[in-house]
């Protein structure tokens, strides 16, 4: 496997990390319940960790805002579904609108 297609499975990992360590926040109950607690540090340590592997072979740039949007968009996408949070055209466009941008910043770096 060649090191730039390491890299991004890498950061896939990193993602999926940070969306579970923020999955896992919303059982915490401000940090007073333990198990969840330590979850979430582990999750977002871990994903931090594999980002930093991740920038050895993408630009930086890049690399932040694959992460931070796919994140978010996959995170309020798990919140719809699993957590029945609201959803309106406009919720829908937004998270739309991050994918497009995430998807053209990728595009133009290559």
């Amino acid at each position: 496997m060649n090191p730039q297609t390491f890299a991004w499975l890498v950061l896939a990992a990193s993602v999926l990390a940070e969306v579970l360590g923020t999955l896992a926040l919303r059982y915490t109950e401000g940090f007073t319940r333990v198990w969840p607690s330590v979850a979430v540090v582990a999750c977002y340590s871990c994903a931090i960790w594999l980002m930093s592997v991740a920038l050895k072979h993408i630009e930086m740039g890049l690399t932040y805002v694959v992460w931070a949007g796919t994140g978010t968009a996959l995170t309020a996408l798990l919140g719809i579904m699993w957590y029945q949070e609201a959803t309106s055209v406009l919720r829908l466009a937004g998270l739309g609108c991050i994918v497009v941008g995430v998807i053209a910043l990728n595009l133009s770096a290559k």
